[in-house]
């Protein structure tokens, strides 16, 4: 089987996304990182999460335009119908419980303007750095569950317009950074986190390239992109 290319998410995205004055949801969003991208790049955002801590480091970065935040669930979205043109899902789908997946779709569905688009990032559950953290958490399943969601669109109001399938260089400044990193994600973590350090240590340093001053991972990706009814 042929290597898959390594590029960066940005650049595979601002391949396929209009960004300059279209109103765009990061759902997800995190500590707005990917908000501050689409923001530079000339879209209205909105980051939407559901983790107020999260929203709290989105919220104090230096913004990028006139970006705004919600906290909110991705299968409750706080938007009238027909507002977006595009709504992401960026490494954020297989965090939405499985049993609401669906209704997540639904809602993306909603909010969108007729032709408007979904763009969903997910790492695939292969390589290196999932191997590295499926002792803390396996989420094989969850993201397969996802991957069926897609395909279901939202019972024909989303139809798919591509899969690509890729990999994307993922740098991490440290050891420490890559511990605190995984319980940021998700606060659940912390015990199992904490009580596998020494192994996740060991196994972060065999598996991760060093170059640069830092340490670097390909975590091999998969985007679906879905276009509304």
């Amino acid at each position: 089987m042929p290597q898959l290319p390594l590029l960066k998410h940005t650049e595979v995205l601002r391949q396929r996304l209009p960004l300059a004055g279209a109103t765009v949801a990061d759902v997800g969003c995190g500590d707005g990182g990917l908000v501050r991208v689409l923001a530079r790049g000339g879209a209205w955002v909105i980051g939407i999460d559901p983790g107020p801590q999260q929203l709290a480091r989105a919220q104090a970065a230096e913004p990028a335009g006139d970006e705004v935040y919600l906290c909110a669930l991705g299968e409750a979205l706080p938007l009238p119908e027909a507002c977006l043109d595009t709504l992401v899902y960026f490494n954020a789908l297989h965090h939405v419980p499985v049993a609401v997946q669906g209704a997540a779709l639904a809602e993306a569905a909603r909010v969108l303007r007729p032709g408007g688009l979904v763009y969903v990032q997910e790492p695939l559950a292969e390589g290196d750095y999932f191997e590295l953290l499926r002792p803390i958490e396996d989420e094989t399943e969850v993201r397969a569950r996802a991957y069926d969601a897609l395909k279901a669109g939202a019972d024909g109001r989303l139809r798919e317009t591509e899969e690509f399938r890729y990999r994307a260089p993922f740098r991490v400044k440290s050891v420490e950074a890559f511990l605190s990193g995984l319980i940021a994600v998700d606060p659940a973590r912390r015990p199992a986190v904490e009580a596998a350090e020494k192994s996740l240590r060991q196994g972060f340093l065999a598996a991760a390239e060093q170059r640069d001053g830092a340490f670097w991972f390909d975590i091999p990706s998969r985007l679906n992109l879905l276009r509304r009814n």
